[in-house]
């Protein structure tokens, strides 16, 4: 009930000022009390993914019990037993109501943002196929386009003053980890392993992904996060496969993955340096601080950090959460939900030492980048 009174407020809003004013006039929706910036725009994958692939058939869905056992709707789509990462992002940005999916996203409800992001999708348009249907990145930029085209309808066309509310919003780009778990890594599904060795893997990655990002800036984006892709050489399902002799963590696919993160952070130096005028990105070290949680695991109060909460097989992460499955008896205790994604808490910590700190954030924090 709370969000459609705010939404019938918003549209009567909107509803006199183009009454009032010339259908030339700039129509800005004010954000809520305590909203930092108008709105935001989410792409990635099922670290993120809201519902989008609810209605898809695939492998990679999540809404079902016990996913979303913390939530207060239940079971979502999120792949967690909580709150996603954004989630918590957008209440620390003030947000009233968490960003809707945007397979649920109509009308009015896109002037605060929506959530593209898809489980199993990557970079690579081919990547997650073997899960079934997805929303690769590609797709998710295209779908922002059409919510552009809306969006102009709620400003008379006039772009620019839609470019200038697109200026003050925040975006969010998560991409890179299936392209390395349902790719590179999967030989017998794909052939990019003996196609390209892992520097140049890395290489054709950040291009399509440079690609894909300044199509975003020439939709309107110009305040961006993009994240690094995490340890995943240490989450549950790669622990439960790997018989390593040195290391507990399969460190093949950590040395692979940082050739696209350190990539990552220099493209994100190059963009900020003028190659997209105006834009600012801030790239989230998600690898430092998933390395970090689990190194320092008993001080952020976790005392599993290498076994999925729900999960079945050697460290919960030979097979996902099942449906009705029991999960373990104390969440908050478990860095890993299931054998990939974090739990609620997690989640969480992640969210407030990115938005208030640099400790994993370059070149300012979330928060900061808010004020721009």
């Amino acid at each position: 009930m709370e969000h459609f009174i705010e939404l019938v407020l918003t549209f009567t809003w909107i509803w006199l000022s183009l009454s009032a004013e010339s259908c030339y006039s700039q129509v800005l929706p004010r954000p809520q009390q305590g909203q930092q910036v108008p709105c935001f725009f989410i792409f990635g994958d099922s670290l993120v993914d809201n519902g989008n692939n609810n209605g898809m058939l695939t492998l990679a869905r999540a809404n079902y019990r016990p996913y979303g056992i913390d939530f207060p709707q239940g079971a979502t789509g999120r792949f967690t037993n909580g709150r996603t990462y954004v989630d918590a992002l957008a209440q620390l940005l003030g947000f009233p109501t968490y960003i809707p999916p945007y397979a649920r996203a109509r009308g009015l409800e896109l002037l605060r943002g929506a959530n593209y992001a898809s489980g199993a999708a990557g970079i690579r348009d081919e990547t997650g196929n073997n899960l079934g249907a997805h929303t690769s990145m590609t797709e998710q930029v295209a779908n922002f386009g059409n919510t552009v085209q809306e969006l102009r309808r709620f400003f008379r066309g006039d772009n620019d003053s839609l470019n200038n509310y697109l200026s003050k919003c925040l975006f969010f780009s998560g991409m890179g980890s299936n392209d390395y778990l349902n790719n590179y890594f999967m030989p017998d599904f794909y052939s990019t392993n003996t196609d390209y060795t892992p520097t140049a893997f890395a290489s054709v990655l950040l291009q399509e992904y440079a690609r894909q990002l300044a199509q975003l800036y020439s939709l309107g984006a110009r305040k961006v996060m993009v994240t690094a892709v995490g340890q995943i050489g240490c989450i549950p399902y790669q622990l439960a496969r790997f018989h390593g002799n040195n290391s507990k963590c399969n460190e093949k696919i950590n040395s692979a993955i940082l050739l696209f993160n350190n990539g990552l952070k220099k493209m994100v130096q190059n963009i900020n340096g003028g190659q997209l005028p105006g834009a600012k990105f801030v790239f989230l070290d998600f690898y430092q601080s998933s390395q970090d949680l689990a190194s320092n695991g008993a001080s952020f109060g976790f005392d599993v950090i290498d076994k999925g909460c729900c999960g079945v097989g050697r460290n919960n992460g030979q097979i996902t959460c099942l449906p009705l499955q029991q999960t373990c008896e104390d969440r908050r205790k478990y860095l890993f939900w299931d054998a990939f994604h974090p739990t609620e808490v997690a989640n969480i910590l992640l969210a407030k030492a990115s938005y208030s700190s640099q400790s994993y954030t370059y070149p300012m924090n979330i928060q900061q980048l808010a004020m721009l």
